[in-house]
């Protein structure tokens, strides 16, 4: 009968105990905190565990440490106190445990060799360091040895013996002859792991004299040479081949032992003629990826990084065309210890609890030992405190004296570690270590971050106010975080001011002061717009920034994101940046970069540079077509293509593209087949077998492709066996009993002749089973039945066709069909972390149980019932998934107070498993919604009534109600705040003796045991006297409003222009205005009337890139207005224009004109001259009336025919502003470089009158537009980009 293992009384105690422990101090790295507070010995630097010396220099073994007061240092030697003092060869460097051996005084390095170990101590405790093993290096000589020549025979092995002396470190080996040049290696001659130089058959060429082994000693830089070795070569007729035979290693069989995380090097080195190529397989597995390389020509297998799955059967095999040789090398990894978890320092307060924990594991598994100050525990003082299990040490009610440095030793046959550890107790009140008033500036809207860094112990308690007297602060507008930080995620204007933190603990209280300033952001209200200018011209690009007035702001300039040119052209000025006589090396991008020490905005533009003149263009075109296609040397595999180029037209070929048509299996499609440079005329083009090819040739160059060629004569090839296997071989299972192998099939001119067909080959992988195959026609599956379930299987296909088969093809791994997961997780776990967020653990399910590729687990979880309301509803369950083999997962979203079931499945391809049993769990409390409702009624003289409604989600048992309320005067200031704390099961109260004719703002909000919810707020009036009080029967059964009201303003801005609406409440036939300026100024407001009584007005005429305040007030109620509303026009859009003087339809059109007028000059000249002179005619010249006289050639008119309406045009005045201003600059509306002017903005017309040719003949004036600058309506895209 089988005895029953019984649990110690002391484990259930020890798991609840560490369930319990409080987590230690964390120390501030701050270096002033660090000085004042003691702390024992830390090993900060020594030497390593085996430390091989020069044993020509002196001998420095490091040891440092820290610790308050600082350390004292001392050495063993061989495990007995090692006195320096006694020994004037060797000294300790001040302040430092490093010990420094002088043997350039004759003594021997020799004399030193040992195990050395360093203590560090204080009166907190004692620090140890490994076990150094002192041993200077070696680099003995070669012992002289009679070399005999080594006589050969052509085509035999040959092995060269190196035998370095041993040295240390061991020494590295290479081969040179008497030039020192190294000797060649192949395939056929190479260097084995142990310097050995091998032949796998000697040839001729290998005779040689001076075959010499070198050994380079790294530490000691010195080489030695082994005495040259002597090798000839002699021939017989004829050399006898011979099939693979193993130089290194011998026998069938060897094993190896590599130690965990080093580099694992197999080797097979053999003999044969012809050379033997060498394979390696792991027996059962797949040599690892991205770990794997070959060294020397395949012989060498190199594993790096090895752990335990590496252990197994490595074979090599040896193969030449006569047979094959194969050897096994037995692999086993083990592993000196490791880390699983190492002890960590503990800092803890009198009173509390810890644990340092170490945990190693290895090959074979290590033991673990403690030390207590470098002293084995059993043997160490007593301290009640202290509790030894395992690799546990546990710590209860520490006190002061319990301060000291324990030691985890785990070792094995491999190797061991140390780990030291320190537990130090401190009694600390707190301090703060961020600097006091601190002063703290961020830009409005930005994340504020105010630092309280904090050191005590036992670890202090943080809270925030803000002011002097203020409250504490709390909510969902503060973020706390761990390290003290108070966080403001979106600082206003109102958050400046002066915020304290206090720090404290039960040994005392401690408070700073830290300044919070809220700046304006930095804006750009004036843009650099897209410009395009002539060579040789000038430009200029604005840059109008808006800045807080105590930030500095620096304007810098880019070009292309990179510095200005050197250049005296470029002129930068305070709000502009000039280019003078301007290049096309300007042409490029230009971006104006503000920067504050707060903030950063920048904003470019496109410089377009144009030729003045603009020049007739070559006329460039794609090739024409070749054409006299000719095949010449027609062979089974290839065949000779040449053609005549066509016309380049003025763009030089670059290259030919040659295709092929299929007219056998494709007719009428063409393939790409190859290219050629365009300096070439004639190609030898491969062919596939069986198939009828044309061919046709296609020119390229810049501009483009020409027209293909007219195809070339037919030319069909023999047939021949298939050169290659289908493609994308896979083997996925449709059902659990079933293989289903696919594969692309061939194309038709890759068959190489008829009757393609396809053999099918599968055998299950890693059973001694034959291949099973079948062949098939015109399909590309093949369905296995009656398989396992989930079983790989080796799969391979090969094609076929009338004339022989394709080559032997790869072989791929597939896996029948899969099955659902048999078995559910176990050992479900959930740990609940805050009232929304729950953790849950499982069990991984047995690889075998599931049946085929674990694809990850699924969590479903569903609420039970709410805790408060104990109502049950319709159950919703929710599902997450977690992908590959994880054992956790998170649950967010979780309703506080409320009761939750969960279960837990394996999911693989073919679908989930069984579920686990369900596992209930509950969330704690949280704090409330807000209330549904807040109404104000009954009001008199002196009182109002309050109703409400309980939260939507209590998410607990509701403590209290919070009501806050204070009058607001007529300027919107605020008066003194009275707080009432109200039962949770009332909803209504009325308040009393309160002001009359006063506006109240009330803040109401609901409280649970974890603290208060979100608030809801209302305003109210109490009346003047008591006819201002509406009886039922008042209106009609309309209840009207008991105060005017404006609320919910809401802004939606464009460029130029803002829509402002609003919800009102009140008496009826209220007038309402709008008043509206500059965010942050101080100028008075401005003020526009609203016709009617509507709700809505358009702000018209603003500032584009411009911060606005607005607010909406009514006629005839003094002081009521709406609460203020902020919002920001749209930036400036730079409208990329066009020089309309380069456009060729442009061009034509000008000179269709001019030739119109030319011949219209002609024709009246003509008629002119055929009328003559008549008597009225002539008295009409003798006294010429200077109203009728024709113009001169600049008026523009011509003579007599000026007709009367042309007349009245040219006597009138000109129009305000159409001249050209003294001061030779151009204004926006009067440039002419507007492409709006040339018809190609958005206004632009071509007027009939004549006055768009005026602006190329020399003139400059032009009418402004009047009215506004575009009457174009608003367009909604760019209303919409305007709040993006």
């Amino acid at each position: 009968m089988m005895k029953k293992k019984s649990i110690p009384a002391s484990k259930p105690f020890l798991i609840l105990f560490l369930c319990q422990i409080i987590s230690a101090l964390d120390v501030p790295l701050d270096s002033k905190l660090l000085e004042e507070l003691s702390q024992p010995p830390t090993i900060t630097h020594q030497s390593p565990k085996d430390y091989i010396v020069d044993p020509r220099e002196n001998i420095v073994i490091q040891c440092e440490a820290k610790g308050k007061p600082p350390p004292s240092f001392s050495w063993t030697r061989n495990g007995t106190h090692f006195d320096i003092d006694k020994d004037e060869q060797v000294t300790m460097k001040p302040n430092s445990g490093t010990l420094v051996i002088n043997i350039m005084n004759g003594r021997k390095a020799e004399a030193y060799e040992g195990v050395y170990q360093c203590t560090a101590r204080n009166e907190r405790g004692a620090a140890i360091s490994n076990n150094i093993v002192i041993r200077p290096s070696r680099s003995p000589l070669w012992t002289k040895e009679k070399l005999e020549p080594n006589q050969v025979r052509e085509g035999d092995s040959l092995v060269l013996h190196c035998r370095p002396p041993v040295g240390l470190p061991p020494p590295i080996i290479f081969w040179m002859d008497n030039a020192f040049q190294r000797l060649p290696q192949s395939e056929r001659v190479s260097q084995g792991l142990n310097g050995d130089l091998y032949f796998s058959n000697v040839q001729p060429e290998d005779t040689r004299e001076d075959y010499i082994c070198y050994a380079r000693f790294n530490h000691t830089q010195t080489i030695q040479q082994k005495q040259p070795i002597s090798v000839k070569v002699f021939s017989t007729k004829p050399v006898t081949e011979r099939q693979p035979v193993l130089l290194t290693p011998t026998g069938s069989t060897s094993t190896k032992v590599e130690l965990r995380g080093n580099v694992l090097l197999l080797e097979c080195i053999a003999a044969g003629l012809p050379t033997p190529v060498i394979r390696w397989i792991k027996e059962g597995g797949e040599l690892p990826a991205n770990r794997t390389f070959f060294e020397n020509f395949k012989k060498t297998l190199k594993i790096i990084d090895v752990s335990e799955a590496d252990s197994g059967n490595y074979r090599c095999i040896a193969r030449n065309t006569l047979g094959s040789v194969d050897h096994v090398i037995s692999v086993t990894v083990k592993a000196a210890p490791y880390w699983i978890t190492a002890p960590r320092n503990l800092v803890l307060s009198p009173g509390e609890d810890g644990t340092l924990i170490c945990r190693a594991n290895g090959n074979p598994k290590p033991s673990i030992s403690w030390l207590a100050n470098g002293v084995p525990i059993a043997i160490a003082p007593e301290d009640p405190s202290r509790k030894v299990d395992g690799d546990t040490i546990i710590f209860s009610h520490v006190q002061e004296r319990s301060s000291a440095v324990y030691q985890c030793n785990a070792s094995n046959e491999y190797g061991y570690l140390l780990a030291n550890a320190f537990v130090n107790v401190l009694a600390e009140p707190p301090r703060i270590l961020t600097p006091a008033n601190k002063l703290y500036q961020v830009i409005a809207d930005s994340p504020a971050l105010l630092d309280c860094a904090y050191f005590g112990s036992p670890k202090p308690e943080i809270e925030w106010f803000k002011g002097v007297k203020g409250s504490i602060l709390r909510g969902n507008e503060y973020v706390f975080h761990d390290n003290g930080t108070l966080e403001i995620p979106v600082a206003q204007k109102d958050s400046t001011g002066t915020y304290t933190c206090v720090a404290r603990n039960e040994l005392g209280k401690i408070q700073n002061e830290v300044h919070l300033e809220i700046k304006d952001p930095t804006m750009i209200i004036k843009q650099p717009e897209y410009k395009v200018v002539q060579r040789y011209g000038q430009v200029s690009f604005e840059c109008i920034i808006k800045h807080d007035s105590t930030l500095l702001p620096t304007v810098i300039w880019l070009k292309d994101n990179d510095e200005l040119p050197d250049d005296e052209r470029f002129l930068v000025g305070k709000d502009n940046l000039t280019i003078m006589n301007v290049t096309d090396k300007d042409d490029g991008t230009y971006t104006c970069i503000v920067n504050t020490t707060l903030d950063s905005v920048s904003a470019s533009a496109v410089l377009t540079v144009v030729a003045a003149p603009p020049t007739p263009a070559i006329i460039y075109a794609r090739p024409n077509p070749p054409f006299d296609l000719e095949l010449t040397g027609q062979l089974e595999r290839s065949i000779q293509l040449s053609w005549i180029p066509g016309e380049e037209n003025n763009s030089p070929i670059t290259h030919f593209i040659i295709e092929y048509e299929d007219g056998l299996h494709e007719p009428g499609v063409w393939h790409y087949q190859t290219e050629v440079p365009g300096t070439q005329t004639t190609v030898q083009l491969k062919l596939s077998p069986y198939v009828n090819y044309s061919f046709r040739v296609i020119a390229v160059n810049k501009i483009g492709r020409s027209q293909p060629s007219e195809p070339s004569e037919q030319y069909l090839t023999k047939s021949a066996s298939p050169d290659e296997n289908p493609a994308n071989v896979q083997g996925i299972g449709s059902e659990p009993d079933n293989l289903v192998i696919t594969w692309e099939s061939l194309k038709g001119f890759q068959s190489n002749g008829p009757g393609l067909q396809y053999k099918v080959s599968w055998r299950q992988k890693d059973v001694d089973d034959e291949w099973t195959s079948v062949i098939v026609a015109n399909v590309s599956k093949y369905i296995v039945s009656g398989t396992p379930t989930f079983v790989p299987y080796e799969i391979k296909v090969q094609a076929l066709n009338d004339l022989g088969y394709a080559p032997e093809p790869s072989e791929v791994i597939g896996h029948s069909g899969e099955d659902l997961p048999m078995v559910a997780p176990g050992n479900v776990q959930v740990h609940v972390i805050n009232s929304t967020l729950a953790k849950v653990h499982w069990d991984p399910v047995p690889l075998k149980s599931v049946r085929g590729h674990l694809q990850g687990y699924k969590v479903y979880y569903w609420k039970v019932q709410s805790l408060s309301r104990r109502s049950r509803r319709h159950v919703e369950k929710k599902i997450l998934t977690f992908r590959g083999n994880k054992t956790f997962g998170m649950l967010p979203g979780l309703e506080p107070y409320s009761s939750y079931k969960l279960n837990v499945r394996v999911v693989n391809g073919k679908g989930e498993g069984p579920a686990s049993p369900d596992k209930v769990f509950k969330t704690p409390e949280g704090v409330p919604s807000s209330p549904s409702f807040l109404k104000i009624t009954n009001p008199t003289l002196d009182s109002l009534t309050l109703e409400w409604g309980s939260p939507t989600h209590p998410n607990g048992v509701l403590t209290s109600y919070i009501l806050k309320f204070q009058p607001i005067n007529n300027t919107h200031e605020l008066g003194p705040l009275v707080e009432i704390r109200i039962p949770a099961n009332e909803s209504s109260l009325i308040l009393k003796n309160l002001n009359y004719s006063t506006r109240y703002k009330f803040y109401f909000n609901a409280q649970t045991s974890v603290g208060s919810g979100s608030q809801i707020t209302e305003e109210a009036v109490t009346i003047m006297d008591e006819a201002g009080i509406l009886h039922p029967a008042v209106g009609a059964g309309k209840v009207q409003p008991l105060y005017p009201r404006i609320r919910n303003v809401t802004t939606a801005a464009a460029e130029t222009y803002a829509n402002i609406s609003w919800e009102y409440e009140g008496p009826e036939h209220a007038n309402f205005y709008v008043e509206y300026g500059v965010a942050g100024s101080k100028e008075d407001w401005k003020k526009e009337i609203v016709n009617g009584s509507r709700s809505f007005f358009v702000l018209k005429g603003l500032t584009p890139g411009t911060a606005y305040k607005v607010r909406v007030g009514a006629e005839g109620l003094s002081g009521f207005r709406s609460s203020e509303d902020v919002f920001e026009t749209g930036p400036a859009m730079a409208s990329r224009q066009v020089d309309i003087a380069t456009q060729g339809w442009f061009i034509g059109l000008m000179c269709a004109v001019a030739l119109l007028i030319l011949i219209l000059l002609i024709v009246c000249f003509i008629r002119r001259n055929k009328g003559g002179k008549y008597p009225v005619k002539e008295k009409e010249d003798a006294h010429a009336d200077p109203e009728i006289q024709p113009m001169k050639e600049d008026d523009g008119t011509f003579g007599e025919y000026r007709s009367l309406e042309s007349d009245a045009e040219d006597h009138k005045p000109l129009k305000k502003g159409s001249r050209t201003p003294s001061d030779r600059t151009v204004k926006k509306e009067d440039s002419d470089d507007s492409l709006v002017d040339y018809g190609e903005g958005v206004n632009g017309q071509f007027n009939e009158d004549g006055s768009f040719i005026g602006q190329y003949s020399g003139k400059k004036e032009k009418e402004p537009a009047e009215g506004n600058e575009s009457s174009e309506a608003p367009s909604p895209v760019n209303a919409m980009n305007s709040f993006v």
